[in-house]
């Protein structure tokens, strides 16, 4: 019988077949979510028509951190689907931020002037019921088989591009095989000078931030930052604490954006723990959005006067480092929009 493997001699590949099967594995079936929670299908009796519309799929090691018989979790109210998604509310799009009158080549998004944005993939690890891009056409934006050229071409011709930021989908879905190529790519252009990564995965799949990943981001010469999305502090358990402060032991700065969610997030005691739990991960409170307003999240949303009266409240409880900016974005503004009135 072959000798085991220590956890620290664990082969790099071994290790990525193993966040690739969790990924393979997760949840899509509301029946079974609610089964290992101790719920019925009784309390969610639309949810299969809401699946339909945009398809259930959270990782099994995020289920675990949700409390058992408890259908106010506020971690299951981020992934299961529900009737209120079903709900024509006016004002609410299915483009709620304009991403494709900012599409010049399949692909990326420049909205904001030096910077733009990699729709790198349509695949997450996990489908939050908020997302603004739930409605997004994947297929028809891709950048097929041209293998980013059209947008590298695009970053290449214009030297006032200083950044890409890469996003989805979740760009850390990719393998490190396709991430590489991209960056190699991206590394060529010597008028960049930042890589910016927004991903969800060190807090929904943990597994995946894997030393491979953390090799590959070491050989690149850009200055580079991930920006988390945590809403939640119970998110963050210790296998998030290990994935995230293996990131940061490489010089990679940590950033956290998160959105405000009615009966979620949107009381003094939860924003104060997320934001020292953050804090203590070396992850920086960066942004709190107001909800894009995506068709089928509006049971989501938080009135802009609460949400100013939250963060005065906030501010008076933390010091200003550790409170993050009130944001909305707005089609066709040259930036984020703050929340004026704090």
């Amino acid at each position: 019988m072959p000798k085991s493997v220590p956890n620290s001699a664990i082969p790099i590949q071994s290790i990525q077949q193993d966040w690739q099967q969790q990924l393979a594995q997760s949840i899509t079936d509301p029946v079974e979510l609610l089964d290992m929670l101790d719920l019925n299908i009784e309390d969610f009796p639309e949810s299969p028509l809401a699946t339909a519309q945009f398809p259930l799929r959270v990782p099994r090691s995020y289920v675990e951190k949700i409390e058992p018989g408890n259908i106010e979790d506020p971690l299951l109210k981020q992934v299961m689907a529900c009737g209120l998604e079903m709900q024509d509310t006016r004002g609410f799009v299915s483009d709620p931020v304009g991403d494709l009158d900012a599409m010049p080549v399949p692909g990326l998004l420049h909205k904001y002037h030096g910077r733009v944005l990699l729709v790198t993939t349509g695949a997450c690890a996990i489908h939050c019921r908020y997302c603004f891009r739930r409605h997004f056409p994947y297929s028809d934006n891709h950048p097929g088989h041209n293998h980013w050229q059209d947008a590298i071409d695009y970053i290449q011709q214009r030297p006032e591009i200083s950044e890409v930021i890469l996003s989805g989908g979740d760009p850390l879905v990719l393998s490190d095989q396709k991430l590489s190529g991209l960056l190699e790519r991206l590394n060529e252009i010597t008028h960049l000078k930042r890589l910016r990564i927004h991903t969800r995965l060190p807090v929904v799949l943990p597994a995946r931030i894997t030393q491979g990943l953390i090799d590959l981001l070491k050989t690149v010469p850009l200055n580079t930052s991930i920006v988390t999305h945590v809403n939640h502090s119970r998110e963050i358990t210790a296998p998030e604490q290990e994935a995230l402060q293996n990131l940061r032991r490489v010089g990679i700065t940590l950033l956290n954006q998160s959105v405000l969610l009615k009966g979620i997030n949107d009381d003094l005691e939860s924003q104060v723990s997320l934001c020292e739990t953050l804090y203590q991960q070396g992850v920086l409170p960066y942004y709190l959005h107001l909800l894009d307003p995506v068709q089928g999240a509006a049971h989501f949303e938080v009135n802009e006067d609460d949400a100013v009266n939250l963060v005065k409240s906030l501010r008076s409880a933390l010091p200003g480092y550790l409170v993050p900016q009130l944001v909305r974005e707005k089609p066709g503004e040259n930036s984020k929009t703050p929340i004026f009135g704090l």
